[in-house]
């Protein structure tokens, strides 16, 4: 065979695996990216009512959601997402449930869902002091250097971290309870709801509490899961579930397909979806933290507090005992809330939920979690090689004298954290008495900007 045909020959080949790849990544991750795309730009515009041009340029302009192109419909509340016309999604937006992705369940049938909430709150919260309220104190601890707090939270909103604006949109810092000091970059205010991602996971831990102090359920039976009934899976207990140890095979990766991607945005109930997975571990041997495993959690909740109360059990149970009157929870197409990425509140709702943990579970002497459901929540699990989780929790680390043992070296070895996509997070301080909450849409150095606040606190 001649030089030349062979060397043609190679580049057919070469040009036939590039567009078989090709249409297998379009296959895999174009509704991915649709997915994705039309159900961030729909809670955006009609949930948090910002300008839809501003959200595709801050939010969808990395590759690969570039590829997508996003059409907002004001007449029927929704958004399609498309990748060069291919694989499109379309999200709804219905009032008091924020926005879903039309999956499985056909678009009228979803629309035609019917959920009792609670009566939206209306009082003015000017008037009633803080925590319950927003009425702040104008005097301040003399334990603290407001004004150095004030400097280091308003520099942060223009920080960059790797040499890119992380696009910090709140910051509130509470001290022994009380609420010291906040910025928000412009567009943004006290009032503005604000995505959770991940946050979400320890509003559900929360949740599965009070429902133990209810005597609705044991952590320490087997999940009432039906697809595992009568299975290997069977002996997966609701604590494994809190603890990220249920050994399923599912994998937390989002810079390509996999379970969680499938899951978020091409599944209509995310936790059926996540109870069929295969054993890969046996039950509590292995941590590997999915959001999987926090859909099932709250699909328990569904399934313990029944149809008829379970749309506003989040609500009556948490949010509204806690003044937390902006949060919102989204559903899938099932009903059941996303509970792993999807909660919206405020900045100064999400510091109440820290606030709530930093006084173990009691708020204005009620006792709203379990006694000892905070202390729980924190104790390290075995099968987590940093000792880093606990139910929903993130740890710093357990090691007083080994700053390096810690997630970060410069931050108290009791600090534990909600911590979401993209910076979101609620850092409870306990032996610095401080509430820190960060919202924005990339990472930051937390480390450093927690070291400087802390650094503002005279012991």
């Amino acid at each position: 065979m001649r030089p030349r045909k062979i060397i043609l020959r190679s580049l057919l080949l070469i040009l036939v695996v590039i567009i078989v790849g090709g249409v297998w990544y379009a296959w895999r991750a174009f509704p991915l990216i649709s997915g994705f795309g039309a159900k961030n730009v729909c809670s955006a515009v009609f949930l948090q009512h910002r300008d839809p041009k501003a959200v595709i340029e801050e939010e969808l302009s990395m590759f690969p959601l570039s590829l997508g192109s996003f059409t907002v419909n004001e007449e029927d509340s929704s958004v399609t997402g498309s990748v060069w016309g291919f694989a499109r999604r379309k999200a709804i937006y219905r009032h008091g449930l924020g926005s879903t992705i039309v999956n499985d369940v056909p678009e009228d049938v979803l629309r035609k869902q019917r959920f009792v909430l609670p009566t939206p709150v209306t009082s003015n919260r000017d008037s009633i002091p803080w925590p319950s309220g927003d009425m702040l104190s104008d005097t301040f601890p003399s334990s603290i250097d407001k004004q150095g707090i004030d400097r280091i939270l308003g520099e942060a909103l223009n920080d960059t971290f790797d040499g890119k604006p992380v696009h910090t949109r709140a910051l509130v810092v509470l001290y022994d309870g009380q609420l010291i000091s906040e910025k928000y970059a412009p567009g943004y205010d006290k009032n503005t709801v604000m995505l959770g991602w991940s946050v979400s996971k320890s509003l559900i831990g929360a949740l599965i509490g009070i429902l133990v102090k209810e005597g609705k359920l044991d952590i320490n039976m087997p999940a009432p899961v039906p697809e595992w009934k009568g299975t290997n899976k069977e002996s997966i207990t609701v604590r494994h579930l809190l603890q990220q140890t249920t050994g399923l095979d599912f994998a937390e990766v989002y810079s390509s397909p996999s379970e969680v991607t499938r899951m978020l945005f091409n599944k209509g109930d995310m936790a059926a979806y996540t109870a069929k997975r295969p054993l890969k571990h046996d039950p509590g041997t292995m941590f590997n933290y999915t959001s999987g495993n926090s859909n099932i959690l709250s699909r328990i909740i569904r399934h313990t507090v029944g149809e008829r109360e379970y749309a506003s059990y989040p609500y009556t149970a948490l949010f509204r005992r806690i003044g937390m009157n902006t949060a919102l929870l989204e559903p899938d197409a099932s009903g059941t809330y996303i509970g792993s990425s999807y909660s919206y509140a405020s900045a100064r709702d999400f510091a109440r939920f820290g606030l709530l943990y930093y006084n173990e579970g009691k708020w204005n002497g009620e006792q709203v979690l379990p006694e000892k459901w905070v202390k729980e929540s924190i104790e390290p699990v075995d099968a987590a090689p940093r000792k880093n989780y606990g139910y929903q929790f993130w740890l710093n680390g357990k090691s007083k004298t080994d700053s390096t043992q810690r997630w970060l070296p410069d931050v108290p070895a009791d600090m534990f954290f909600a911590d979401g996509f993209g910076g979101q997070d609620i850092y409870i301080i306990p032996s610095k008495k401080l509430v820190v909450v960060r919202l924005g849409l990339r990472v930051i150095d937390e480390n450093g900007l927690l070291r400087a606040i802390i650094e503002k606190v005279r012991d």
